[in-house]
């Protein structure tokens, strides 16, 4: 019964919309991470389990509460948020601060429903894929939506909003808005900027199948746990989501992913049926050494965005970065992704924008190689544009 229970509070039945793991049952943890300030709810959400958190943060106005990167509204996630309700009063706005992000845009008008009161504010030049469908097509209702910049800003006297971009990259726009929420000294963004930790986030508590998945080296082996097994399966884990196809990485034969599949252990879903179609070679762990923090969350643009979003454009996360030094109260970062709460005052933001000018930008070696490949094969395709600034500039 309490299983049972269990299940039905994190059931998502809309997940064949975007049909990413963990599908159908999103389990979400509940957490304040500045006191009667800002609160986040953490989701997973991933591929083949390379799964990263997701989250929805939620940070205190004026007479109530902001919603900032729509997640899945579970049963779960529903109950938590009407607790905070009344505690310190009903959600006023519901924000989706960028144009492309499918993982937040999916479930807002799902979860607009629940609070019919609250008005709705998103990023300039929505756009949709595979198709590009208007607004009303994907249940966002036009009488209540409110445009940001166009047709104004929320929370004005609590909330200082920063856009960066928009950037043409080809089948729509890349634009972020990111919000400095006064009251608590804190930077809101979505995928802007990323902080990722050397040991897993608290959400793989619940489930930790991916990371013991990815800590193996052959799809006979089991899935075993351990401290040791979680970090290695974590960090394996962000060096795909970063940048796709990692140096170290190869791609075996199908007789070589079969051969080690189908064993009786392993003969389920959870583990795949055993089929592992990854060959990490010795001296991967070195990789990880420039995008994960040992002692801290290490702050950075994901390397993932910044070769294939930003490669022509650094000029315009730049401009961001210098549009952030002029808020000279920031304390916190708070991101949609990886590490919730991090340190993030001037100091941290001069010593990432000196890191910034002082290394190569997107390259094409090393970690970075798949991805320099395939932006260069989107430009000889002519999906993405060469200059990426260029329709904005016109």
């Amino acid at each position: 019964m309490i299983l049972k229970a269990l299940k039905k509070q994190i059931k998502w039945p809309w997940w064949p919309l975007l049909p990413l793991y963990p599908y159908g049952q999103r389990k979400t943890i509940f957490k304040e991470l500045i006191p009667n300030k800002v609160w986040c709810f953490d989701q997973l959400q991933g591929t083949y389990y390379v799964a990263i958190p997701i989250r929805l943060i939620v940070a205190k106005v004026n007479g109530g509460l902001m919603l900032f990167n729509p997640l899945p509204p579970t049963e779960e996630l529903l109950n938590s948020l009407k607790r905070l309700e009344d505690l310190h009063g009903p959600v006023k706005s519901i924000v989706l601060p960028t144009a492309s992000g499918l993982e937040h845009k999916i479930p807002l008008p799902f979860l607009l429903r629940f609070f019919p009161d609250a008005k709705i504010w998103i990023c300039p030049g929505q756009w949709s894929f595979p198709l590009n469908l208007p607004l009303e097509w994907i249940g966002i209702p036009k009488n209540r939506t409110n445009i940001l910049f166009a047709d104004g800003l929320p929370h004005k006297e609590c909330c200082d909003w920063i856009t960066l971009g928009p950037l043409d990259i080809g089948p729509g726009r890349f634009q972020e808005i990111s919000c400095f929420h006064k009251l608590s000294n804190s930077l809101l963004v979505t995928d802007a900027l990323v902080a990722i930790a050397s040991s897993p986030p608290e959400i793989f508590d619940f489930d930790p199948t991916p990371l013991l998945f990815h800590a193996r080296d052959r799809g006979d082996m089991p899935l075993e746990d351990s401290d040791d097994i979680r970090r290695k399966g974590w960090s394996r884990i962000v060096l795909f989501a970063s940048f796709l196809r990692p140096k170290y990485l190869d791609i075996p034969s199908l007789s070589y992913v079969l051969k080690n599949a189908f064993k009786r252990d392993l003969f389920k879903p959870k583990a795949h049926f055993g089929l592992y179609p990854f060959d990490w070679k010795d001296g991967w762990e070195t990789s990880t050494k420039e995008i994960l923090g040992e002692k801290k969350p290490k702050i950075q643009i994901a390397p993932v965005i910044e070769r294939l979003v930003f490669p022509r454009a650094k000029i315009a996360f730049s401009d961001w970065l210098n549009e952030l030094k002029k808020i000279k109260t920031m304390k916190w970062l708070i991101s949609s992704h990886y590490s919730s709460l991090v340190v993030f005052s001037q100091k941290d933001l001069n010593i990432l924008i000196r890191d910034i000018k002082s290394r190569k930008w997107a390259i094409d070696s090393e970690n970075w190689g798949f991805l320099g490949w395939l932006d260069k094969k989107l430009l000889k395709l002519r999906v993405v544009p060469k200059d990426p600034l260029r329709k904005f500039r016109d």
